[in-house]
């Protein structure tokens, strides 16, 4: 994801800016800039042909905003809304180094130790992880997908999702004010309906086909067109991995939306609406354009050299919560890259990795991981949001019902700047 907060800075493209621009933004000298440095508390690098050090916006954006909390209450509540400080509390998951937790539990332990998707769903609303993994009823969902069918015209998979909930929201007459039991019965009917629909650009019989499958991630794998029994596993493991990350922007836009008392399919589509936007689900996106920027794995040097040379972002590659690292990316990885075979997509990912670390930059997001997933496994293009989606729901689920059981609404203040 882009960061947010980039006034004080001269060139708003780069992730990378000069000791100058780093010193005038943290109002400090450049001793003290380099001061930072040498303490771990800002990265740099090289830059392009020998001319000084640049230094990472995200740790500077970090690094001021520790200091401006020590200013006062209104820097601190702006800070928050920035990769700050926590603006409230949750149960339901955490960010540590290791990647996220759910319930206490280790994200990635759940990914590596095989446990499927519905039973990580399952830890996430209700804390406990079931001892076998829960079938979940398709009840009703056959019908659901015709009448989806019959009103939202076929379209790009995230589009399609975001236009479906609506309408299967309108499908629901008894939504309003239900109690948790019958919400949770609701947000797991939903999920394997958003993962049928998506099948609908398929045919309807395909669609049906993943009603049908047992499993969500071999439903998933029926609906995107790839053999369930050769997936499966692969598709788990993501799910498992996409399916919480604490307040990202579409988990903190169900949580407004539940604090007003709306129903979890208006929480749903809040999430869904965030996560269209360049800045959060469409970043896979901007991993496939320059997956076709590159085009052979022999360009992926050139390409990367020429973005950080002109000071752009290269996209899928560092997180602001795990500077050494995004946790989530090597089991997703490990899981897809067995199925890839020769694929020549997915070497030039590789490829790109490989010229990142030789520039000793930063490493793999979940939004690269996700796009070699899609292309490891032969999924269409455009499905790397769409699994981010159907694994998210579970927890933007979680953290709606979580908020509407505090009563609160939420409502931040503003400060005002203008005439």
């Amino acid at each position: 994801m882009d960061r947010v907060d980039q006034r004080g800075f001269d060139n708003q493209r780069s992730e990378l800016v000069s000791a100058k621009e780093a010193a005038r933004y943290l109002g400090v000298r450049l001793a003290t800039l380099y001061s930072y440095a040498s303490r771990g508390l800002v990265r740099s690098e090289p830059g392009p042909k020998g001319r000084g050090r640049r230094y990472q916006r995200a740790d500077l954006e970090r690094l001021k905003q520790r200091s401006e909390a020590r200013s006062g209450h209104a820097p601190v509540a702006a800070g928050a809304l920035s990769w700050g400080e926590p603006v409230l509390e949750t149960a339901v998951s955490a960010i540590r180094e290791d990647g996220p937790s759910y319930r206490g539990v280790s994200a990635v332990k759940l990914a590596r130790d095989g446990v499927r998707f519905e039973s990580a769903a399952e830890l996430l609303f209700t804390g406990t992880l079931p001892d076998e993994p829960p079938e979940w009823s398709a009840s009703g969902v056959a019908s659901l997908v015709r009448e989806v069918r019959r009103s939202v015209p076929p379209g790009p998979p995230l589009p399609t999702l975001l236009a479906a909930v609506p309408r299967l929201a309108l499908a629901d007459p008894d939504r309003h004010a239900a109690p948790v039991a019958a919400d949770l019965d609701r947000g797991r009917r939903l999920i394997r309906t958003l993962v049928a629909i998506l099948g609908l650009s398929r045919g309807e019989d395909a669609a049906l086909a993943a009603a049908r499958e047992p499993s969500i991630a071999g439903a998933t794998a029926i609906a995107l067109g790839v053999s369930a029994r050769k997936t499966r596993a692969a598709l788990d493991r993501t799910l498992v991995l996409t399916a919480d990350h604490e307040l990202n922007a579409s988990t903190f836009a169900a949580r407004v939306v539940a604090s007003t008392g709306a129903d979890v399919y208006a929480c749903v589509t809040g999430a869904l609406a965030a996560l269209s936007g360049p800045r959060h689900g469409a970043f896979s996106d901007r991993v496939e354009a320059l997956l076709d920027e590159v085009a052979v794995p022999e360009r992926a040097a050139e390409v990367v050299a020429a973005r950080t040379a002109r000071g752009e972002v290269v996209p899928g590659f560092g997180h602001p919560l795990y500077p050494a690292g995004d946790p989530r990316v090597a089991p997703m990885l490990e899981a897809a890259l067995p199925l890839a075979g020769q694929n020549p997509r997915v070497k030039s990912l590789l490829a790109i990795i490989q010229a990142m670390e030789r520039g000793r930059r930063e490493p793999p997001n979940l939004d690269f991981g996700l796009v070699v997933v899609v292309h490891a496994l032969g999924l269409p293009r455009g499905s790397g949001a769409a699994l981010f989606a159907l694994g998210r729901t579970a927890g933007w689920i979680a953290h709606a019902l979580e908020q509407r059981e505090t009563g609160r609404l939420l409502r931040p203040r503003a400060t005002y700047v203008g005439k």
